[in-house]
């Protein structure tokens, strides 16, 4: 399976609640699961998620969504066989996509896959930073 770390702050007041829409906080969170029904039912009992929409993506199988309360705050689906183990993947939120590109590439990073439209309507782009770690960005706009 996945690797996760849950903690314990040692002070409640130390970091400030963050937006879940402001610019640099996860937006979105994706996991390519061993096998994506397993995987919920294990996340289901250990944090309460619900399952929300799901979209059938012909041969890459089904993308499930999860809730944490009303709203969808992440997805998954059972990897691809090209991807060697099951992983987790967080999308910063971004104010437009383009512009972001833009910015990994002038920073020294390289876009991987992207700018994509998603339901919501949302923007993504799947990105390696100038030191070779994948991250991905999520954006409302072009």
């Amino acid at each position: 399976g996945a690797g996760f770390l849950l903690a314990k702050g040692l002070n409640s007041e130390a970091f400030p609640p963050v937006s879940s829409r402001a610019p640099g906080a996860i937006g979105w969170r994706e996991l390519m699961a061993g096998e994506w029904k397993s995987a919920f039912a294990f996340y289901e009992k250990l944090f309460g998620w619900t399952k929300a929409e799901a979209f059938e993506m012909g041969p890459m199988g089904t993308y499930q969504l999860f809730a944490t309360g009303a709203e969808p705050v992440g997805g998954m689906m059972t990897k691809p066989d090209a991807i060697p183990v099951p992983n987790w993947g967080y999308y910063f939120n971004v104010d437009a996509i383009d512009a972001a590109a833009e910015r990994v590439k002038a920073a020294g990073g390289k876009v991987l896959m992207g700018p994509a439209e998603v339901p919501g309507p949302m923007y993504i782009l799947q990105c390696m930073d100038s030191l070779g770690a994948y991250f991905a960005l999520v954006a409302p706009k072009r």
